[in-house]
């Protein structure tokens, strides 16, 4: 009878250790949910907040503009009256981004590729540090880089992509510039490549080692390896880091402003000099600005907001459509 009732009673003990740590469990699980649902709506009310605050500086300019604010090419909000519009900011904004995503991305892929599969592990370890190194470089830096050394090369690279692609508009010109959109657009690559890569490169990590080994157990090539193995897993990883890429290209100020020169109006040829982006003409603009000049700039970086939020939108959509492979 006393062995029973020891028995019986180390067992109700246990089970009250038991209970004790399952309330203390859930209490934590709530208590982690409440957090994440308070930064999530935190970031939410941020992102409401700065959307509100553009709105209000920037109605008082649009009231006073005279032009099309969407359409028009011209930017001129310190006249009386005032007339402007983000025509050839827009197109400057994306034209100089999708330049530098089409340069950076598979630059940056592959390598991430070799330094994940083909390079020996202690090259790999010295290259990784040195994309995640060039990351953290400002963007001044780019663009001091840009506007000494890169310029310099830019007349034969104008003259030759020109000679080979002049058939089409955008490569179209009699006299290719040092200070053109696509020199713009490579300083952006070369800001944007090591995040590409870095983030890529760790998305590589993750495959599975498994699928990796029966892949070329069954005596597919490293390439074919990758393409049937790494690259469907990874491409939700790869969609991602583009993006990051681009809204870093969308939103960057002084390197733009260092090496674009500022001239009216859409040039719908890429080598040509001059252009102007969302970024670098705010930074250019909003000392002399007028205060309606500053609610013009700030109408402008409304724009910018929108674009980016829809960037940012288009990817998670994407990303979402690939969850198989996550």
């Amino acid at each position: 009878m006393t062995s029973d009732t020891g028995v019986e009673a180390h067992a109700a003990a246990k089970e009250r250790g038991i209970g004790r740590e399952m309330s203390t469990g859930r209490a934590g699980d709530k208590l982690f949910v409440s957090a994440a649902r308070g930064s999530g709506l935190i970031v939410l009310a941020i992102v409401a907040a700065i959307a509100v605050f553009l709105i209000w500086k920037a109605i008082p300019a649009l009231r006073e503009n005279e032009a099309s604010f969407l359409t028009s090419e011209e930017w001129n909000p310190n006249a009386n009256p005032a007339e402007f519009g983000i025509a050839q900011l827009a197109y400057g904004t994306i034209m100089s981004s999708l330049i530098a995503m089409v340069i950076a991305t598979p630059i940056a892929i592959g390598i991430a590729l070799f330094i994940s599969f083909y390079a020996p592990r202690r090259l790999a370890s010295g290259l990784g540090y040195i994309v995640d190194l060039l990351a953290a470089v400002p963007s001044i830096v780019y663009g001091l880089w840009g506007l000494i050394f890169l310029s310099e090369y830019m007349d034969d690279a104008g003259e030759f992509l020109s000679t080979l692609l002049g058939w089409i508009p955008l490569f179209s010109t009699d006299s290719p510039g040092r200070n053109s959109m696509f020199a713009a657009g490579v300083v952006l690559a070369i800001m944007i490549l090591p995040i590409i890569s870095s983030i890529s490169r760790e998305v590589f990590l993750q495959v599975p080692q498994a699928n990796v080994e029966a892949s070329l157990a069954l005596g597919a090539t490293r390439w074919e390896m990758i393409r049937m193995s790494v690259l469907p897993y990874g491409r939700s990883g790869m969609i991602g880091a583009s993006m990051l890429g681009l809204g870093r290209a969308l939103g960057e100020t002084i390197a733009v402003a260092m090496v674009l020169t500022f001239v009216p109006g859409i040039n719908w040829s890429i080598l040509e000099n001059g252009g102007n982006t969302f970024a670098a003409n705010i930074a250019n603009s909003f000392a002399e600005a007028s205060e309606t000049g500053r609610g013009a700039l700030v109408a402008s970086g409304l724009v910018l907001f929108v674009i980016t939020l829809l960037v940012n939108m288009a990817a998670r959509a994407v990303v979402a459509r690939r969850k198989e492979f996550v």
